[in-house]
């Protein structure tokens, strides 16, 4: 009677949440019109300080055929500026990955967006090649808060429906990339039109987005909560969440495998997406000899794709989970991304605008598809840690950038069709590896689950916790986490009887 009392207490001192919530109070339903508080309020903030981040990064491409003449900047000049736009972040996903399992995604989000806005006002007044690589350089390093929106999703909702959460934070985050492509033409015309000079008009244009972006650091930090029941600092203080040393999550982060396949998947859809953002307005404007609003318009259609692919790639991820597990996960995400390599293949080889067109928006939607579908994976990867997982995947992306943009798209090398092509080729090689990850308790493409009796979830997370931890309770939210994840066995979990030696309280 006693511990049923004590039970009831803790029961009714609970916080209660608009939306039902597992034994974690992550949310087990997504609403997407709803703005409840914590957890979807959550989700549009983080995918509102994404989106003003995407748009920063990319303001400069729409805009390149009137940058390039006033600062005289040649095809090599402007390969190395797409270039730094993207690398700072590769190296900047895994600190802020880090901080996130320290500090917390809204802290490590609101503060990395406030130290990069700089970079987006001081573009109005470069002046050089140089000064111009610089300021995209710095503003590119916005976009390590993909994973700060990622992490924050994964805290919030439950195995479930995490898929569909992380690809539509993320997909409406990545929409920036394509708004821009309309935003920054629109903006620079009408300043022009109002009586600035077509070399001052651009550099006005730079304020619009400065300022949005440091407006949704601001509203990350007076709106949000890191987690369903609070901040991490108030938490930890409280004793509600234990605080972790550094050591211990870089360790369990970069010896986990999966991790690092993940990160080289992900170069070759996000980083394929990231590549097409910086080369693909130019690359109609000069093919087809289009006028600059026109290319803006098409190239917008690829990252506006967003707005349902790579939601797409999460609700495809948690659809064939229910039925079969994380081994579905893993073969939808093979196959779209797959398909994403041969579409990209074709649109290097069409030669009409309309048939051009039509190929890319296909090409985009499985692109950005897989990128939701590799986050529907990637929050299973390690429960203490999920930010490093996360970033180190993100960094993967920014990093396959890099590189595609260094072999196929800088100086003359390569025509665009012809490096299109190739990346395409690139894509599909680099897809391959996702046959090699297996989890020994829901297994792989082409295993099952280990025949050790012993190859639960409880095991497998557990295994990031030493006996001593474990002796002052640190290891208590994987245990839950174990538990819920329990739906990555498929449709094999609603008709198995968990043995009695497998419940939480067995390992406390």
């Amino acid at each position: 009677m006693e511990i049923k009392g004590k039970a009831t207490e803790k029961e009714s001192q609970s916080p209660k949440f608009t939306l039902p919530v597992d034994s974690e109070h992550k949310a087990t339903e997504f609403r997407l019109l709803s703005v409840a508080a914590p957890h979807m309020r959550a989700f549009h903030l983080s995918w509102v300080s994404f989106f003003a981040c995407f748009v920063s990064t990319f303001a400069a491409p729409p805009l390149l055929p009137i940058i390039r003449d006033n600062l005289n900047l040649t095809a090599t000049d402007i390969g190395n500026a797409g270039i730094a736009s993207v690398s700072g972040a590769a190296f900047a996903r895994i600190a802020l990955g880090t901080a996130c399992d320290l500090f917390g995604p809204r802290l490590a989000s609101a503060s990395l967006i406030l130290l990069t806005a700089p970079a987006v006002y001081f573009t109005s007044i470069a002046s050089s090649p140089t000064s111009f690589l610089l300021v995209r350089f710095f503003t590119g390093f916005s976009l390590a808060t993909f994973v700060s929106t990622q992490f924050w999703m994964s805290s919030m909702f439950s195995a479930r429906v995490v898929g569909t959460a992380n690809g539509a934070a993320a997909g409406w985050g990545n929409l920036g990339g394509g708004a821009t492509q309309l935003i920054m033409p629109l903006v620079f015309g009408l300043i022009r039109d109002i009586g600035a000079l077509k070399f001052t008009a651009w550099r006005i244009a730079f304020f619009i987005p400065a300022l949005f972006q440091t407006l949704s650091a601001f509203a990350v930090l007076i709106f949000g909560k890191d987690l369903p029941d609070g901040n991490f600092r108030p938490l930890q203080k409280a004793g509600a969440k234990p605080k972790d040393k550094l050591s211990n999550v870089f360790y369990h982060g970069i010896t986990n495998y999966r991790g690092w396949i993940l990160a080289l998947t992900y170069g070759y859809c996000f980083g394929v997406e990231l590549t097409v953002d910086n080369i693909i307005a130019e690359y109609f404007y000069d093919r087809f000899d289009l006028k600059l609003h026109t290319a803006g318009i098409i190239a917008a259609s690829f990252g506006l794709a967003n707005i349902v692919s790579r939601p797409a790639g999460g609700l495809i991820s948690d659809a064939v989970a229910k039925r079969f597990g994380m081994r579905g996960r893993l073969w939808a995400l093979w196959i779209v991304q797959t398909l994403g390599g041969v579409f990209c293949i074709i649109l290097g080889r069409v030669e009409s605008l309309g048939a051009s067109i039509l190929v890319m928006i296909v090409f985009s939607f499985f692109c950005q598809a897989a990128c939701g579908l590799t986050f529907g994976v990637v929050p299973f990867v390690s429960r203490r840690s999920l930010g490093l997982i996360s970033g180190m995947t993100g960094g993967g992306g920014n990093l396959g950038a890099v590189l595609t943009q260094l072999i196929f798209f800088k100086g003359s090398k390569y025509s665009k069709e012809r490096g299109i092509t190739l990346m395409g080729v690139m894509i599909i090689c680099c897809t391959f590896p996702i046959c090699f990850v297996y989890f020994p308790q829901w297994g792989g493409m082409f295993c099952g689950p280990s025949s050790k009796t012993v190859a639960t979830e409880e095991e497998y997370y557990l295994s990031e916790w030493n006996t001593e931890e474990k002796e002052k309770g640190l290891h208590q939210g994987s245990l839950k986490f174990a538990d819920n994840s329990r739906s990555e066995r498929g449709g094999r979990a609603d008709s198995e009887t968990r043995p009695a030696d497998e419940t939480p309280s067995a390992y406390v």
